[in-house]
């Protein structure tokens, strides 16, 4: 009997060294997915915008230096759609995280990052930790 459970322990062994390339493949390939995922879809969309991005800061940069610019450009900060996705959000599940709302979006954390702090200087969100909930009176 010994000697059936030592063969069976050492072709156990062997299996799990043959095994072993194999999960650390996948614990790559899986790390390298998760790192992509939406990046072809932003960077796509970046490439064709790029061109009318650098006119539209030219023309602002020849506008304030005529005097003729208003100053801040563009739409009020926080008044987004995906600020109002971030504060639903944090709306329906207190505690929730920055990594947690990007997946539920679907966009890059890197935008929340931003996004966040002003809805708390706005006095809508409150960070507890690494957890954002809305505020009492929001």
């Amino acid at each position: 009997m010994p000697d059936f459970l030592e063969e069976k322990k050492r072709e156990i062994d062997e299996r799990l060294k043959e095994l072993r390339p194999l999960v650390d493949e996948f614990h790559r390939l899986e790390a390298a997915s998760a790192a992509l995922q939406g990046v072809g879809a932003s960077s796509n969309s970046r490439a064709t915008r790029t061109p009318a991005r650098r006119a539209r800061r030219r023309s602002a940069s020849a506008a304030k230096s005529t005097g003729t610019g208003t100053g801040r450009r563009g739409r009020p900060r926080g008044s987004g759609t995906r600020s109002k996705q971030a504060l639903e959000l944090v709306r329906t599940r207190p505690g929730i995280t920055i990594p947690e709302i990007a997946e539920a979006i679907g966009i890059q954390q890197n935008y929340l990052y931003r996004v966040l702090p002003a809805l708390q200087k706005d006095g809508l969100v409150r960070k507890e930790g690494r957890g954002w909930h809305p505020r009492e009176a929001a």
